[in-house]
């Protein structure tokens, strides 16, 4: 709990979170590479991404952060998905204060990066972002799947609209208390797992400049919504937990209503980071919801090819194929 008060204190301190301390993490950071790339005109404004997996793959599962979170937020969907052959990319995008700019922002990321059509997990603000930018490039689709995880579909719900176009001149440790004025409820956890998402966001939190903080909240509250009737044939999850976290059950509803055909993964607990929380399940509902393009041009995954043996031996014992990992281990 020392890094919350930290935060609501404007004090920095040395603390770090026991997931920053684990060797999964040390782990990611030390074979991970953090690249930053610049797509537009203003060079200050830095794309800031691991990309981990078959570099071959152009329709790969992008990850984007909650409105606190930066790229390494997902470490654990990225380390796990990559060794199963999936290519994954996650994103922390520049200083954007609208929707508009974001969204001519990461076409352009996309085409930089020579990317077909994508798949994309969304977190809270994540969510609510690839939902918009599904919808306004419905005409020239770009996104070919979205996994929304305790999201959201209309900055309403904040009930901040009148004041988000004054957050670029709030000093950070009033926007650093509204980030934590929505998961308040669940700032103490009795489930250690939880507990340590929630410290470890903190982090990212408090490493966040004011011009981040503001940007971020301004894209979180300003008066804007999806609509839903031009996603509908977008292959559609909608994961969110039972506990609580900072989304309403009623705004879970409403997200249900407006996806009707959507599969839905529920996890029993998981908090407002249940991809820090709960790691295996999330990934597992993830590795569903991409079955389905296995086989595609649309795959985010390397598939194994079988290879023919048409040994004499194998031709007697009745076996004339073995998979590229087979041959890889013999």
């Amino acid at each position: 709990m020392t890094n919350f008060f930290n935060i609501v204190s404007g004090t920095s301190g040395v603390w770090t979170s026991d997931l920053s301390n684990s060797e999964a993490y040390q782990s990611f950071r030390a074979n991970i590479p953090l690249r930053k790339i610049v797509v537009d005109s203003d060079s200050s404004k830095q794309w800031t991404l691991y990309d981990a997996g078959p570099k071959e793959i152009t329709s790969p599962l992008i990850f984007l952060p909650p409105v606190s979170g930066i790229a390494d937020v997902f470490f654990l969907q990225i380390t796990n998905l990559s060794k199963m052959g999936y290519r994954v990319i996650s994103l922390e995008y520049p200083i954007y204060w609208s929707l508009a700019e974001f969204i001519y922002g990461f076409i352009k990321l996309i085409d930089h990066l020579q990317l077909d059509k994508v798949h994309v997990f969304g977190a809270s603000l994540g969510g609510f972002l690839i939902q918009k930018f599904a919808e306004l490039t419905s005409r020239c689709p770009r996104v070919q799947s979205i996994i929304v995880c305790n999201s959201f579909p209309d900055t309403a719900i904040f009930h901040r609209t009148d004041s988000a176009t004054l957050f670029w001149m709030m000093p950070p440790i009033i926007l650093k208390k509204l980030i934590m004025g929505n998961r308040s409820s669940v700032i103490q956890s009795r489930d250690k797992t939880i507990q340590d998402s929630i410290d470890f966001m903190n982090e990212r939190l408090e490493s966040l400049s004011q011009p981040e903080l503001a940007s971020r909240l301004t894209l979180n509250c300003l008066n804007c919504y999806v609509e839903p009737h031009k996603l509908q044939k977008i292959p559609v999850t909608i994961l969110d937990v039972f506990d609580k976290c900072a989304i309403s059950e009623r705004v879970k509803q409403e997200l249900y209503k407006m996806y009707p055909n959507a599969k839905r993964a529920h996890l029993k607990t998981g908090g407002d980071f249940p991809y820090l929380s709960r790691p295996d399940e999330v990934n597992m509902h993830i590795v569903i919801h991409l079955r389905q393009f296995e086989g595609t041009r649309y795959s985010p995954k390397i598939m194994v090819k079988p290879i023919v043996d048409l040994s004499p031996m194998a031709l007697e014992n009745g076996s004339t194929s073995k998979s590229t990992q087979d041959i890889d281990e013999n």
